[in-house]
């Protein structure tokens, strides 16, 4: 006989777990399917924790060798990165056991194996022992997440030629790492192994790091990268790479075509993006619609176009974001159990956990002038912010886009230190509809780092007054 469930959540990621533990909280009786065993998906064991634990201590090694001889502290730094893996691997842990303890506390069934949709409202899963177990619900949710996106031509192997799993986990420093993309997770898996030692080139095949980002902000970034260490080939694509001795030998070729050409390197690290994981679930047999992308297809609710099934996180439409995948997670359980559940995409930001950070929520300067929209522009330089100063971190700049109608804030990037936790006061504004003038006349402790978004968003009407 088949266990009843109010949902049934596949996948046991940020958007899975989180769905399955709301359910639990308005009171309906759900369970969360996970393959890997590990429940977390792939931010919490392969994703933004393991490398966000990597980019800090790297950071702080290299701050010890760098930065803080100039601020009149003598020390010594000798790498071991053995301890440094074993700190990551020891939050990883720690993390994946609270996910556990929650859906528990929340009263959601905690299932690993693999799941099938059999029909609508019916899942089955081959368990972990290979067993079968069939479940019956009044509601799916597939939250799956999302894969490493493969590179035509190019074998990932996880030791010469690796991920961003693989490359989390590297035993050695290599001498040098050739990084194909130019995105977030290519730039801050590129910067730990700089960090650490490594000579690291980054080929990208548009014309521009950071593809999504404000073009201003882009632009700065990737000059202070260089300065860093980091090399850029841009426009240009990897058309092959085969082992030649000890070496990697790594075939390259303007995008737009012409002569090819070759760099060797100790690792590869494909770094192009993400695919939805939307394989093996059933879902052409139970006539779920995808997109030319393998996308799940859904409307404003999550709804697929089959009753009682729906869809959140990475393997639908949108950015492939953690936090946007928790935020859908709980509209779509609160739109099942008959509230009013919902996501405001332009309040939700990105950030890329380099030094300096770079953040963004809203729309990009390029992104309103091809909708046509007016808009007027503050900027404030971190070189101009008394905290910065006093913290040696003045590399940067914050910035503010707001409509020339009516003053509502559109857009905000910032470059900087601790640009990911600034950008909050910048995504509750855009939330709360605010405008720049807001921002502006809301009082900021002084001195902080906060200030410079303040200043930004005084610059709007061109009143910046603090240096």
């Amino acid at each position: 006989m088949a266990d009843q469930f109010d949902v049934v959540v596949i996948g046991g990621g940020p958007g899975g777990y989180n769905a399955a533990i709301r359910a639990g909280q308005l009171g309906l009786k759900s369970a969360c399917i996970d393959k890997r065993g590990q429940f977390g998906g792939t931010c919490l064991n392969v994703g933004c924790i393991p490398s966000k634990a990597l980019l800090y201590t790297s950071e702080l090694y290299e701050e010890a060798r760098e930065k803080l001889p100039k601020l009149g502290i003598k020390t010594s730094a000798e790498l071991d990165l053995a301890g440094m893996m074993a700190h990551k691997t020891k939050v990883v842990g720690e993390l994946t056991k609270g996910v556990e303890f929650l859906l528990k506390k929340n009263r959601s069934e905690a299932i690993v194996g693999e799941a099938r949709i059999a029909s609508p409202g019916k899942v089955e899963v081959k368990l972990k022992d290979g067993s079968p177990r069939t479940l019956e619900t009044k509601h799916i949710v597939i939250a799956t997440g999302s894969d490493v996106a493969p590179l035509l031509g190019v074998s990932i192997n996880e030791e010469r030629i690796v991920s961003s799993t693989g490359a989390l986990s590297l035993k050695d420093v290599p001498k040098r790492l050739l990084v194909v993309g130019a995105g977030y997770i290519g730039l801050e898996l590129g910067s730990v192994w700089r960090r650490l030692g490594s000579e690291v080139t980054v080929v990208e095949f548009l014309d521009r790091i950071t593809p999504g980002l404000d073009g201003e902000i882009a632009k700065q970034f990737q000059r202070i990268l260089s300065r860093q260490g980091m090399r850029f080939q841009l426009s240009t694509k990897v058309t092959g790479v085969q082992k030649k001795g000890d070496s990697m030998s790594v075939t390259l070729e303007p995008a737009a075509g012409g002569a090819q050409s070759t760099i060797e390197t100790d690792i590869v690290l494909v770094a192009i993006g993400r695919i939805p994981y939307t394989e093996c679930l059933g879902l052409a047999e139970v006539g779920v619609q995808l997109d030319s992308k393998r996308r799940v297809i859904t409307d404003a609710h999550f709804r697929t176009n089959v009753e009682g099934i729906r869809a959140i996180g990475d393997c639908r439409e949108g950015a492939m974001l953690a936090h946007k995948a928790e935020d859908e997670a709980v509209a779509c359980i609160e739109n099942i159990a008959g509230r009013a559940g919902h996501v405001n995409y332009d309040a939700i930001p990105a950030v890329v956990y380099t030094h300096p950070e770079v953040a963004s929520v809203g729309k990009t300067e390029e992104e309103l002038k091809a909708a046509g929209v007016e808009y007027k522009i503050g900027k404030f330089p971190f070189t101009a912010n008394a905290r910065a100063k006093t913290i040696a971190a003045t590399e940067g700049f914050a910035k503010v886009l707001a409509d020339a109608k009516n003053d509502r804030v559109l857009g905000v990037h910032i470059m900087g230190a601790e640009a990911g936790n600034l950008i909050q006061e910048a995504a509750f504004a855009i939330e709360m509809r605010a405008a720049s003038e807001d921002i502006a006349r809301t009082s900021h402790a002084h001195p902080t780092l906060t200030e410079a978004v303040r200043q930004a968003a005084m610059g709007v009407e061109g009143w910046t007054m603090q240096m």
